[in-house]
């Protein structure tokens, strides 16, 4: 068994989610009762990929994300460092590529539109993948940042930490191929940053016109940006 530690090693991180990559789909819709749809949907909703547009897809892991957002007829690669999650996705029929978040392998301006999907929090420095995401973003382009969050609701905050804490990962030995690696994913829900500090990280990192809505009462935050 595998599994990282919050100081996010990246080789440590890419490793754990080599090991969870045969089961990945399966479990993350398990463990979200059937919201990890919903959640894709509303990326690409904020995200507006259009006709003749370039998109990148961002620890995009076994590419269930890219093929949603290319729905909207953009051309959209998936890009991640773990080469198992995009192993697992090679059925997939878009394009995709092996990528550090802090050093990706694309000219400035390349994309119209970015995006990263429950990736942010599991690089070393988010800070810095998000100016280098603004870096391959054309002027004008967008972002949106779909992130595990902060519930609004007190009562229902309270439950939802009982839930990452004792049910995930019980749930997780039953349904995916390395129950400790889900350890680790709700350690690091637990720890990162709520709407408000991600908004202003964004902010800092050279985007502009940063907003957010939540969804799920603010289990996950759909956060939107564009490049000045």
């Amino acid at each position: 068994m595998i599994r990282a530690g919050l100081d996010k090693d990246p080789r440590a991180v890419a490793r754990m989610f080599d090991g969870v990559a045969r089961r990945y789909d399966v479990t993350n819709t398990v463990l979200s009762g059937g919201q990890d749809k919903l959640w894709r949907i509303a990326t690409r909703r904020a995200l507006d990929p259009r006709p003749g547009e370039r998109v990148l897809d961002l620890a995009a892991g076994t590419a269930v994300s890219t093929v949603e957002l290319a729905r909207g007829g953009a051309w959209c690669v998936a890009a991640d460092f773990s080469l198992g999650m995009l192993r697992a996705g090679l059925h997939r029929a878009v394009p995709m590529t092996a990528a550090d978040a802090l050093h990706l392998p694309f000219a400035d301006a390349s994309f119209d539109a970015v995006t990263i999907s429950f990736g942010l929090r599991n690089v070393v420095d988010p800070d810095a993948g998000l100016a280098e995401l603004a870096r391959v973003t054309r002027p004008g382009g967008r972002l949106v940042v779909c992130e595990f969050s902060t519930p609004t609701w007190a009562p229902f905050a309270h439950a939802y930490r009982n839930y990452l804490m004792r049910a995930l990962p019980a749930i997780a030995t039953r349904v995916s191929s390395n129950p400790d690696a889900y350890v680790y994913l709700a350690e690091s829900i637990r720890a990162w940053s709520d709407q408000a500090a991600l908004a202003a990280r964004i902010t800092d990192a050279g985007w502009g016109q940063v907003a957010w809505r939540n969804l799920t009462g603010g289990v996950v935050a759909l956060h939107r940006a564009v490049r000045p």
